[in-house]
């Protein structure tokens, strides 16, 4: 079988998971003060002053936490293995080798001012779940895969997540080592540069399904009481590149009712953009996270202006409609205001439906801890959405406080990582099984 992303190409091929075990392990936990205590070492690497973490993605902080993460892994007994894309794929023995391994895990790599959880969280768990099935003596009855997938975040290279989305066959990896950041160095380089560019083709470490922990990144389980949020569905997402061409004139001679203001149009288009998220409803959001005025001066009327934007929405027509809405507004205030609008669009990711078995399964996890749940619609993209295109994919989420993400006042409780790693272990021993050593 070709592997997913091998050739650049989809290949939508759904490996079922194992049959449910039937022992109970009901009473096994993960060691929350180990696993709290990987998430604060980690955060050196890249600490802020603010509490936070700046790690961005094939820089000398991310080698640093890779080398850490390598050595752990390997500590824990499995064999490190890393693609052309830098993805680290820690491998624990399963009873049946010749089965696809089940995938856990999620990304190291952090925002210009991120927190110690988002991404490592679900990394350092996979960890964490592989130390504890150690501790106890269980072996599964398949391999198990931790999985560092390489620039989820997609701050200093876009697109995000674009080893998982390789993998899944969006982009070619050629393409991708082809891609530069801010200052013009090449995604290849850069993994060159910091040791991490393997020699393993991107899709070839086939796995049979992949599951997630995630802080949730808003505030619907916090505001809920809810410990776990089970993931059925995922946001789709379009991502443009935008430009508005006016004409720079004097700030001072020019009248107002002759201004082609670049600016001053760009205001209307992001009220536009808001306008229009609330039109459609709780479902869609768009956010302008980006604007550059060209060639900016004090006492000139902007001329040229460089923007990004985002729109989300768990419905596909949502995101079409939006498509169209946003167009013909643009043109219009463009029109209006004599200043040239072009909206590109760069990059679309469908909405995502999640496994159903898996999401059974993690729900089925939550519910026999006794821990309060709901399920819930992912607001952020991640790896595991790139991956339920290829494979059995599903995510767990925990509360994060006050639902504040991206930022290094990013804060989690001891207690919910613990909660959430542990329905990572037990939707582990669901899926992959237990060897019988009778």
């Amino acid at each position: 079988m070709t592997p997913p992303g091998a050739d650049g190409a989809r290949c939508p091929v759904h490996v079922e998971p194992p049959a449910p075990m039937t022992k109970s392990f009901s009473n096994l936990q993960i060691d929350s003060e180990r696993l709290w205590g990987t998430i604060h070492e980690t955060a050196r690497f890249g600490a802020t002053p603010k509490g936070g973490v700046r790690r961005l993605t094939l820089g000398p902080e991310d080698k640093q936490v890779r080398n850490w993460f390598r050595t752990a892994c390997e500590a824990a007994g499995c064999e490190v293995y890393v693609d052309a894309l830098g993805t680290m794929f820690a491998l624990r023995s399963g009873r049946d080798m010749t089965k696809p391994p089940l995938g856990i895990g999620s990304h190291l790599d952090t925002q210009p001012t991120g927190g110690k959880y988002d991404g490592v969280l679900g990394t350092l768990a996979a960890l964490e779940v592989v130390r504890t099935l150690n501790a106890a003596g269980i072996e599964t009855e398949i391999p198990l895969c931790v999985v560092n997938w390489t620039n989820e975040e997609g701050s200093r290279f876009a697109p995000a997540m674009m080893a998982s989305g390789t993998y899944a066959g969006d982009f070619t990896t050629e393409d991708i080592l082809a891609r530069k950041d801010a200052d013009g160095v090449t995604v290849a380089e850069a993994l060159e540069a910091i040791g991490y560019r393997g020699s393993e083709a991107v899709g070839a470490r086939r796995l049979g399904a992949f599951v997630e922990l995630h802080i949730e990144q808003g505030p619907i389980l916090e505001a809920e009481g809810k410990t776990i949020g089970v993931v059925h569905n995922g946001q789709g997402i379009i991502w443009y590149d935008g430009r508005l061409t006016g004409f720079a004139s004097h700030a001072g001679t020019t009248p107002m009712p002759l201004r082609r203001d670049a600016l001053a149009t760009f205001a209307e288009v992001v009220l536009a953009v808001e306008r229009i998220a609330r039109e459609l409803g709780p479902e869609a959001v768009g956010t302008i996270g980006e604007a550059t005025i060209e060639n900016a001066s004090r006492n000139v009327v902007p001329g040229d202006l460089t923007f990004t934007l985002d729109v989300r929405s768990a419905n596909a027509a949502t995101l079409d409609k939006f498509d169209i809405m946003l167009r013909k507004v643009f043109e219009e205030i463009a029109a209006r205001r004599k200043v040239a609008v072009e909206l590109n669009q760069v990059w679309r990711k469908e909405p995502t439906q999640f496994d159903a078995k898996l999401v059974d399964a993690v729900e089925a996890a939550a519910k026999e801890l006794g821990y309060g749940y709901r399920r819930i619609t992912s607001g952020a993209g991640h790896d595991a959405c790139n991956l339920a295109t290829v494979m059995p994919a599903a995510m767990i989420f925990v509360p994060c406080k006050d639902g504040v993400s991206h930022n290094e006042l990013e804060d989690a409780t001891q207690a919910d990582c613990a909660a959430g790693a542990n329905v990572l272990l037990h939707t582990v021993l669901a899926l992959a099984g237990v060897a019988d050593k009778g």
